[in-house]
């Protein structure tokens, strides 16, 4: 068997997706290796997914940032489907998570990880439940089996459930808003209804053996994560934590890399605790946070409450963050949601890296102001995160292409611009004609990682467009 991404680099092989990562971090190879070796980073690469180009996730890289996508019982569509995985691409997502209820949930899987070009993320707790029918008639058998046939298709990494145990459940009782992670309350009720263990940690080394086949990185699942303020840090989410701890260590002694989810609604004062805790309980496996929505009180903005947050968790180690788009808690987001969604975390990501002081993070910052202050509006759109938004929102209002040469904006106008009556200011004490204003910031020399450079989402999703992919009516029981 061949060896997975951390037996590689335990063993001092420098791996091809190691150098791409590399590459791409702008980092010395033997320092990626190390990172991966010890379990602080991951490069989620699954053997089968042939379109991917890697990347990796841990505290000492540039803060990544994850799209859900996947359909509903009320929206089953592969082209949709499809339409958002390039959407979230196009738009700057590292990796992208099929949370898919609805139908032909394998036919769209299959689509997805043949035409994305970043990691694929997935929950097979759901899949197993639409088999299933009801979750208590789920089986550790079926578990098993839907896990493998994911890791089979070319999932990257998946969500497992198996941290909230049987002893976890009274710990909820006295929350206000119970256990709101989807995989959490399937397993609670499973658990309950038969008065026994969680199957997903009875058969935990059984999964390890599966994922080490592939090299499937798991996502441990939060499954007691608060779901709102008065929940945070309380004694169920802490006591999962523990759990989730030592799963970290057995999937590591069967060579399998593991990253460790995080809360969704945490105040901003207990964030930083949040990240500390699990870094020292998970010894330094990266934190993938939902978040965290700092207030629960905007619905339809929660975009922003939790991009807040998410900034916050950057600057303090959280390893990649997983989007919220306007639509969280009211409805299943459309394209422009995920195009929301992604702007507000690909902002806090990169807010985080740059306080951090990441290698080149903040050269994009300044050449861009140097843009701006030059009135240099065309420059201004490209090193935009969103250059296509800041282009429209300009011409809003001041329409045509004489425009692009003016030396204000409709927000001042050209008696008020500030910029423009400090730079004649400045001519005036130069006695003449200010002279021409270069940009100093050269971004083609610049140290920072390809996700904190200009242009966003320089994939191109990839695959066969035209592939025929099985109806449900097509696959068997054992498929």
């Amino acid at each position: 068997m061949a060896r997975t991404q951390l037996e590689a680099a335990r063993d001092g092989e420098t791996t091809p997706e190691i150098e791409r990562v590399a590459d791409r971090e702008n980092r010395d190879r033997e320092f990626v290796r190390e990172r991966v070796a010890a379990g602080e980073a991951v490069i989620p690469a699954n053997r089968n997914h042939g379109t991917l180009d890697p990347m990796i996730i841990g505290a000492d890289f540039a803060t990544k940032v994850n799209a859900n996508i996947g359909n509903s019982e009320e929206t089953s569509d592969l082209e949709g489907e499809l339409e958002k995985l390039h959407v979230a691409v196009h738009h700057g997502a590292d990796t992208v998570m099929d949370l898919g209820t609805g139908s032909d949930l394998d036919r769209i899987r299959e689509a997805n990880v043949a035409h994305s070009p970043v990691p694929v993320g997935t929950v097979p707790l759901y899949e197993a439940v639409k088999r299933a029918g009801d979750p208590e008639d789920l089986t550790t058998d079926l578990l098993l089996s839907v896990i493998e046939k994911q890791a089979e298709q070319g999932v990257d990494y998946m969500t497992i459930h198996a941290g909230i145990l049987l002893e976890h459940l009274a710990l909820t009782e006295g929350r206000k808003t119970g256990i709101v992670s989807r995989g959490g309350s399937i397993m609670a009720a499973w658990m309950e209804a038969h008065g026994e263990q969680n199957p997903l940690f009875q058969v935990f080394e059984e999964i390890c053996g599966i994922f080490r086949e592939y090299d499937v990185t798991f996502s441990l699942g939060d499954s007691l994560r608060p779901g709102c303020l008065a929940d945070a840090c309380d004694e169920a989410q802490y006591a999962e934590l523990d759990t989730l701890g030592a799963l970290t260590q057995v999937a590591r002694e069967h060579g399998v890399q593991v990253m460790v989810e995080g809360p969704g609604h945490v105040p901003m004062d207990r964030i930083a605790e949040n990240v500390e805790r699990q870094r020292e309980v998970c010894d330094g496996a990266p934190f993938y946070v939902l978040g965290p929505l700092v207030t629960d009180v905007a619905p339809g903005y929660d975009h922003v409450t939790s991009a807040i947050g998410a900034a916050i968790a950057a600057r303090e180690g959280a390893a990649m963050l997983c989007y919220v788009t306007p639509k969280e808690h009211l409805g299943l987001p459309d394209r422009e949601d995920v195009r929301e969604g992604l702007a507000a975390y690909r902002i806090a990501a990169h807010a985080g890296d740059v306080g951090n002081g990441l290698p080149g993070a903040r050269d994009w910052d300044d050449a861009l102001s140097e843009a701006r202050y030059a009135f240099d509006w065309s420059e201004q759109f490209e090193l935009s995160l969103d250059p296509e938004r800041a282009r429209s929102y300009h011409d809003q209002t001041l329409p045509g292409d004489n425009y692009r040469e003016a030396r204000f904006c409709s927000m001042c106008g050209v008696e008020f611009c500030s910029m423009r009556i400090d730079q004649d200011a400045r001519a005036e004490r130069e006695e003449g004609e200010l002279e021409e204003l270069n940009g100093e910031t050269d971004l083609a020399e610049s140290s920072a990682a390809e996700v904190n450079l200009p242009p966003v989402g320089t994939h191109e999703t990839g695959g066969d467009l035209d592939r025929e992919y099985p109806r449900p009516e097509e696959l068997s029981a054992d498929d």
